[in-house]
């Protein structure tokens, strides 16, 4: 990777850094594109801290998702960009994040949702 440490990806409560490594070069080229820096808010996530967080989905804890800081327009639509053209298939924008996954991409639409 030539834009991101592993470790920025760490499990918040173990530090467990499964990350898929297609995920990781799809990021890495998203990163590339969008030409702004990315900060990882959320990674990999063991089992147990996924279900901490409220969340059941299981795109974190596949080593396949990541929350990147977004918390203005002009920064935001740089990585929305990015993320698109790197080819990931599934985006939600929350007001301080977006999630990126690229979970279930063979046969599958393209998706973005809002939180």
């Amino acid at each position: 990777m030539r834009n991101f440490k592993i470790t920025e990806f760490a499990c918040k409560c173990c530090g467990q850094t499964h990350m898929e490594d297609s995920f990781l070069d799809k990021i890495d080229a998203a990163r590339d594109i969008a030409g702004v820096p990315f900060s990882i808010n959320s990674g990999y996530r063991c089992e147990a801290h996924n279900k901490n967080v409220g969340s059941t989905s299981g795109n974190h804890p596949a080593g396949r998702a990541a929350d990147i800081s977004a918390t203005d327009s002009a920064t935001r639509m740089k990585i929305l960009r990015g993320l698109i053209m790197a080819g990931f298939n599934r985006i939600g924008v929350h007001p301080q994040f977006i999630h990126a996954d690229n979970m279930d991409e063979i046969g599958r639409p393209k998706v973005c949702w809002f939180y």
